[in-house]
């Protein structure tokens, strides 16, 4: 795995942080200061994380073939109960189903470390939880923080959610219903975190999720600090692996990321359903910042929904694209109110089929009898020095029941097959120094 890992990141010149910006004096679109906050990327040191726990010196055995879970789940209680401390995992390979961490308790992953999921859907019990836009009892992740401030997974090691059966369950489904849910095959996610606080992943490798790779769910000051994340789109597709889903957050920093996966890279999300906007478990996700990240195969970059209700100060910069399907997706369900509003996308370079998709989501939509279609709102989206090959510009739906305004296309420089722009599909559209196929828009 080590090998092709490292072959994987020879191959896309993958180089976490290597074409930083100057961006120390900006703002968030919406004019408010970026705190301090967003500029420190200390890494977390083993040393400072408190009293370890390495499972090996405390029950768990080192065959690769058994799954460990009570073991594993032992050592995290014992740390919690003896006031907190780091689970470490060195080296070798550890199964496992779901691990409930505690408060005080983080994880480091040592290189040459692996905790590998268990295939068995049974080692992850169904909990309380939250997806696809609805609080639910769901399976729970292999990695779990339920109100844990000051969580934290490091190292140099790696976390293998091992889902080739999920997904081969999940493609099976489909040929039975072409229709089917994601909520119909059961399946783990990688990383869940609930309502923390203070949380800061780094280093380590997330690979081969069941479904989604990292979601959290009304956490705030959250960082994620020069991962690999990747499951695979060729040979054994792996269905709805997001690599990070977020989940009504405040202050969300990715910087120096690799992502590759077999759907959305970043899935801004919030809620859904025709009264979502009304839910106390809904919400907005306010100052987002993704910065010098690379980006392999997704189905895009950087998307708003298809669960959400209000996405604010989001920026995306001095970032790589390589085999997206899309650069910026705006999703638009039509039986949920949206408000996206305050994005820049920026400082840009690469390829993706589509630079800007705004339409409409209808997969799985229930209006759930409400006699009128809600409306959804895009608003001062910037799309600035943007180097970019692709099919499609500019991706814009005609849609009644979605308002457009002040989007902003600045400094571009776009090879493109299609490039067809209806300026009358958003209110108050700019496009200053543009060209397109060498062609300046006018």
């Amino acid at each position: 795995m080590k090998k092709y890992i490292k072959l994987i990141i020879c191959i896309l010149g993958f180089a976490p942080a290597a074409f930083s910006q100057n961006y120390a004096n900006d703002k968030f679109p919406d004019g408010s200061v970026i705190s301090n906050w967003f500029k420190d990327y200390t890494k977390l040191q083993l040393k400072d994380l408190g009293k370890q726990y390495v499972i090996t010196e405390n029950g768990v055995g080192k065959d690769s073939t058994i799954v460990q879970t009570a073991k594993i789940q032992a050592v995290i209680d014992k740390a919690s109960k003896q006031g907190g401390g780091v689970i470490v995992i060195p080296k070798g390979v550890f199964l496992s189903g779901a691990l409930f961490f505690k408060p005080k308790t983080t994880l480091y992953v040592a290189e040459g470390g692996v905790l590998k999921g268990s295939d068995n859907i049974a080692d992850y019990p169904i909990t309380p939880s939250r997806m696809e836009g609805q609080n639910l009892d769901y399976y729970a992740a292999l990695v779990n923080a339920y109100g844990v401030d000051n969580f934290s997974i490091s190292g140099k090691g790696t976390i293998n959610g091992n889902g080739k059966k999920y997904w081969a369950a999940f493609w099976e489904r489909r040929k039975e219903n072409p229709k089917c849910t994601n909520l119909e095959v059961s399946r783990p996610r990688l990383v869940f975190i609930w309502n923390s606080n203070d949380v800061q992943l780094q280093d380590v490798k997330l690979i081969n999720s069941g479904f989604w790779t990292n979601h959290f769910y009304k956490c705030n000051n959250v960082k994620m600090l020069d991962l690999y994340i990747f499951s695979p789109h060729i040979e054994f597709k792996a269905p709805s692996t997001d690599a990070i889903d977020v989940d009504i957050c405040t202050n969300f920093l990715v910087k120096g990321c690799y992502m590759s996966v077999n759907d959305d890279a970043i899935a801004l999300k919030g809620g859904k359903g025709p009264y979502a906007d009304q839910d106390k478990n809904n919400g907005p996700n306010t100052n987002i910042i993704i910065e010098d990240c690379n980006f392999g195969f997704c189905h895009s970059a950087l998307t708003n929904g298809s669960e959400a209700i209000h996405n604010r100060n989001i920026i995306m910069r001095n970032c790589k694209i390589d085999g997206a399907s899309r650069l910026l997706w705006l999703k638009m369900r039509p039986d949920t109110p949206q408000r996206y509003e305050y994005i820049r996308v920026e400082d840009i370079k690469g390829s993706a089929k589509n630079c800007l998709a705004v339409f409409a989501w209808k997969q799985f939509f229930d209006l759930k009898g409400r006699p009128d279609v809600p409306l959804s709102y895009g608003d001062n989206v910037t799309l600035k020095n943007i180097d970019l090959k692709c099919e499609t510009f500019y991706g814009v739906e005609n849609d009644p029941n979605v308002r457009l305004s002040n989007f902003t296309f600045e400094n571009l420089n776009i090879e493109a097959t299609k490039t067809a722009i209806d300026k009358s599909l958003i209110n108050g559209v700019t496009f200053k120094n543009v060209y397109l196929n060498k062609e300046l828009v006018q």
